[in-house]
């Protein structure tokens, strides 16, 4: 349990250095020059708010993105945002080390390259290198971010938590949003609206503390996992989740295990269409790749999304609009994408495209 964190999380050498952290990589977008502009007065003043806990959340800028399925995307102020790094440092200083191993997103040394890597290396031992039949059973929770529930979150982080100010700041960026009841679909809206009105739901994608806040809650999927149903091959990124077993049958009967207690103790959903069993052979469709015997190809999608992005940022060169060292950080990003599977012809038509 901890206790009495919240004076140096925002004592004035902190905020600072948090600041120095947070501006890196976005000290030239419009709003985090603004708010540098007056740097020291809008450091004091969130110091004093924080101090004589009137701090309060700004209202989020909603904007639309399409990479490539359509997200709602809420942006939140510079000053927010600061206080999202600030609680993010902290909450991720306590809970990550008792995540389990297999968890792989927003996680130092983690992330999808070596998630999909100790997936292929658990097939590869689970066959017998490619020779015993394997599957895998591949799910995601339906709206995962739209239905994390306030009040449940936020016990959880009390169980280890027993700070009365840092719960206090916690609590104001869990209250900031809830899930606006336009963005379910019409069938869901009145159901919504009543659980809504009782309880708010909802993480803003695009938040720093979303991330840490979803591991957090599906922490207890994944001791659930683990520790009740023994699964000894299971590997989770953000909602998105893969087990591996030789036995089929036995993966069939997980999927309502898993439905049960997702919806009796986090209030979550499997996504009905991205439930699905596959042989090995077939072929593993997880974060962007495609896991075959003996090697590894990018996700036709993936490739196609890559290349159109490519073409938009060519054109963009052609164009003026960005500079040859914009684009080819780009181009050494996708690059890296490749390293991770069978890319070498696919390099070879992006060199001979970009000539």
């Amino acid at each position: 349990m901890i206790h009495n964190i919240y004076d140096n999380l925002i004592s004035l050498e902190n905020i600072l250095n948090c600041w120095n952290e947070f501006k890196k990589g976005k000290s030239k977008k419009y709003d985090v020059m603004e708010f540098e502009r007056y740097l020291e007065d809008n450091i004091f003043k969130l110091h004093s708010e924080l101090v004589g806990l009137t701090y309060r959340h700004d209202p989020y800028v909603k904007f639309d993105i399409y990479d490539p399925k359509h997200r709602i995307i809420h942006k939140a102020e510079v000053k927010d945002r600061l206080v999202h790094h600030i609680v993010f440092k902290e909450l991720y200083k306590i809970f990550n080390p008792t995540f389990i191993y297999h968890s792989y997103s927003s996680r130092d040394n983690k992330g999808t390259h070596l998630a999909v890597k100790n997936l292929s290396d658990t097939l590869r031992k689970v066959s017998s290198n490619y020779i015993q039949p394997v599957y895998v059973l591949k799910c995601d929770i339906k709206k995962f971010f739209h239905s994390v529930s306030h009040q449940k979150l936020f016990a959880i982080i009390k169980n280890r938590v027993k700070d009365p100010k840092f719960l206090w700041l916690i609590w104001q960026i869990i209250s900031s949003f809830s899930t606006p009841v336009e963005n379910f679909p019409q069938r869901e809206r009145e159901r919504e609206l009543k659980e809504n009105f009782l309880e708010k739901k909802g993480l803003p994608i695009g938040n720093l503390t979303s991330q840490i806040f979803a591991n957090i809650f599906l922490d207890k999927f994944d001791r659930f996992v683990k520790k009740r149903l023994r699964i000894k091959h299971y590997f989770r990124y953000a909602d998105d989740f893969a087990i591996v077993d030789q036995d089929r049958e036995y993966l069939e009967g997980l999927i309502v295990l898993i439905e049960n207690f997702l919806d009796e103790k986090l209030d979550l959903k499997l996504h009905p269409q991205k439930v699905e069993i596959r042989k090995f052979s077939q072929g593993i469709d997880f974060l962007g790749y495609v896991i075959l015997p003996r090697y590894i190809v990018l996700r036709t999608k993936t490739k196609k999304r890559m290349f159109r992005k490519i073409k938009a940022k060519k054109q963009k060169l052609d164009r003026g609009l960005i500079t040859k060292e914009s684009f080819n950080q780009s181009l050494q990003s996708y690059y890296g994408l490749l390293k991770h599977c069978q890319g070498y012809k696919l390099k070879l038509e992006i060199d001979k495209y970009i000539e």
